[in-house]
C-alpha cells in the first residue's frame, strides 16, 4: 500500500485539531473541513488547507458524505479520519470512502456494522466467550417481548438503541409500570438520533462501574490492549470525567479483561483504534457493553500511561504499517492519569447547554498537564454541536499525586463569557468518596448537588473589570 501523503479531516474542534497536529508531526498534509458556523474556528486555522462544507446544520456539512467526499477527492486527499461522533462509526460512509479510491481511517465497515447493531455486537461476543450483560436475544419490537424478557431476568431493566451511542436512547425501567412508556421514550430518542428506533433490553446492573479497554489492531494480525480506564463518573450515560488506571482494577483481573477485549478484536477481524466497553460489578465479575469503532474523547488518559500516540498509530495502521508496540508484552503502564471533560454548560442549573462568546481562555500548564482544546479568547462557541469545549488531562505517578495536581490545574483554569463544567470537577476533586476511588455510574446522583458545587460556582475565573487577570 502507497503511503498517505494527505488526509481529510471529517470532524471539528479539538479532535479535529489533535488529528491536524498528528498529521504534521509525521510530515502529512491536512485538509480542514468546517460549516459556516465554524469559519473561525481553529482547526480550519492551523490545518494546511480548510474547505467550507455547507451551513452550520450539521446534516447539510458535517454529516453531508457526498459533500465530505467531494471535498476530498477535489483537494487531492487519499485518505479520510473521520475523528469522532458525526459519519466516525457510519459504515456507509466508510464504504463510500473506500469506493471513491479514499482509505479510511478506521475499521473496515463490514466490522462497524458488525459492533455498532448493539445486539448483533451482543451475539458476536457470546460466540466469541465474552461475557455479556443477560440481555434479550435480538431486537424487541413489542411491549409484550419486552415485558416476558423483564419478567424473566427482574426488573431492573435497561432499554438500549440498537444503533449509535453517547448515551442516546437509553431508558431505565426499574418496574412493569415504567417499562411501556420507557420503551417508546427509547424508540422515539433513538429514531430521532440515528434513524433507526430498534431496541433491545439487558438486565441493569446496580452500582456498576464502567471499565473501558483501549485496543489496537494492525492488518498483519498483531492487536494489543493499552489497558483500562474507569469512566464511571458520568451523567445520563454522558462520561464526564476519565481515569486510567482503574481504582477497581487488580493486575489479575487487568489481564483478564483485557485477554477478553482481545477476544473481542479478534472475533470481528477489527483493524484500527478501537474501544471495549464493560460493566464491572462489585463482586468483580465484568460483562461486555458495546464496542466503540473508533477513537474515543478519552484517549488522551491512555496516551498518558502508556506514551503511545493513539491517532499516529491509526495512521500507520490505515497505510498498512506493523503498529509500534506490536507485542502485548511491549506496553508498559506508567503512573496516573485523570481527563475532566471542560463543557459549555452551567453546572448550576442542571447542566444546562450553554453556548456563547469566549471572552478570555487561559489553560493551566505545567509537568503533567496536557489541554486539548479548539478554544481561543475571541472564539464563539456556537449552539449547533457538541458542548465540549476542552479535555483536561494530569498525570502523576500515582493517583493521589494525580488528584492533586489536578485541583492545582483547574484552579488555574480560566474561562471567561460562558459558564463551563470547571466548578464542577473542582467539586469533584474535593469529594471524599472520589479521593479514594469509590466511583460507580450512579456517583453524580449520589454525592454531588448544586449546594455542594456552589462554593466552586466562578469557575477559578478572576475578572476585573471585564478583563481576565
Amino acid at each position: 500500500m502507497p503511503p498517505i501523503r494527505k488526509i481529510l479531516i471529517a470532524n471539528r474542534g479539538e479532535v479535529a485539531l489533535r488529528i491536524v497536529r498528528s498529521c504534521k508531526e509525521m510530515g502529512i498534509g491536512s485538509v480542514a473541513v468546517y460549516s459556516e458556523a465554524d469559519r473561525d474556528s481553529l482547526h480550519a486555522r492551523i490545518a494546511d488547507e480548510a474547505i467550507c462544507i455547507g451551513p452550520a446544520q450539521s446534516s447539510l456539512s458535517y454529516l453531508n458524505m457526498p459533500g465530505v467526499i467531494s471535498a476530498a477527492l477535489v483537494s487531492g486527499c487519499d485518505a479520510v479520519h473521520p475523528g469522532y461522533g458525526f459519519l466516525a462509526e457510519n459504515a456507509a460512509f466508510a464504504r463510500a470512502c473506500v469506493d471513491s479510491g479514499l482509505v479510511f481511517i478506521g475499521p473496515s465497515a463490514d466490522s462497524i456494522e458488525r459492533m455498532g447493531d448493539k445486539s448483533v455486537a451482543r451475539s458476536t461476543m457470546m460466540a466469541a466467550g465474552v461475557p455479556c450483560v443477560p440481555g434479550s436475544e435480538g431486537a424487541v419490537e413489542t411491549y409484550g417481548e419486552a415485558l416476558s424478557f423483564a419478567r424473566e431476568v427482574g426488573f431492573p431493566v435497561l432499554i438500549k438503541a440498537a444503533a449509535g451511542g453517547g448515551g442516546k436512547g437509553m431508558r431505565v425501567a426499574r418496574d412493569e409500570s415504567e417499562l411501556e412508556a420507557n420503551m417508546t421514550a427509547a424508540k422515539t430518542e433513538a429514531a430521532a438520533a440515528f434513524g433507526d428506533d430498534t431496541v433491545y433490553i439487558e438486565k441493569y446492573l446496580l452500582r456498576p462501574r464502567h471499565v473501558e479497554f483501549q485496543v489496537l489492531a494492525d492488518s498483519l494480525g498483531n492487536a494489543v490492549h493499552l489497558f483500562e480506564r474507569d469512566c464511571s463518573v458520568q451523567r445520563r450515560h454522558q462520561k464526564l470525567i476519565e481515569e486510567a488506571p482503574s481504582p477497581a482494577v487488580t493486575p489479575e483481573l487487568r489481564q483478564t479483561m483485557g485477554e477478553a477485549a482481545l477476544k473481542a478484536v479478534r472475533a470481528v477481524g477489527y483493524e484500527s483504534a478501537g474501544t471495549v466497553e464493560f460493566l464491572l460489578d462489585t463482586d468483580g465479575r465484568f460483562y461486555f457493553m458495546e464496542m466503540n469503532t473508533r477513537v474515543q474523547v478519552e484517549h488522551p488518559v491512555t496516551e498518558q500511561v502508556t506514551g503511545v500516540d493513539i491517532i499516529r498509530e491509526q495512521i500507520r495502521i490505515a497505510s498498512g504499517e506493523r503498529m509500534k508496540h506490536a507485542e502485548q508484552s511491549s506496553v508498559e503502564l506508567r503512573g496516573h492519569a485523570i481527563e475532566f471533560r471542560i463543557n459549555a454548560e452551567d453546572p448550576m442549573h442542571n447542566f444546562r447547554p450553554h453556548p456563547g462568546r469566549v471572552e478570555c481562555f487561559n489553560p493551566p500548564g505545567g509537568f503533567g498537564v496536557r489541554v486539548d482544546s479548539h478554544l481561543y479568547g475571541g472564539y464563539t462557541v456556537p449552539q449547533h454541536y457538541d458542548s465540549l469545549l476542552a479535555k483536561l488531562i494530569v498525570w502523576g505517578e500515582t493517583r493521589a499525586e494525580a488528584v492533586a495536581r489536578a485541583r492545582r490545574a483547574l484552579d488555574e483554569f480560566i474561562i471567561v463569557g460562558i459558564p463551563t463544567t470547571i466548578a464542577f470537577h473542582q467539586f469533584v476533586v474535593e469529594e471524599e468518596h472520589f479521593k479514594k476511588g469509590e466511583v460507580y455510574t450512579d456517583y453524580v446522583d449520589e454525592h454531588v448537588s448544586e449546594s455542594g458545587l456552589a462554593d466552586f460556582a466562578t469557575g477559578g475565573q478572576v475578572v476585573e473589570e471585564g478583563r481576565c487577570v
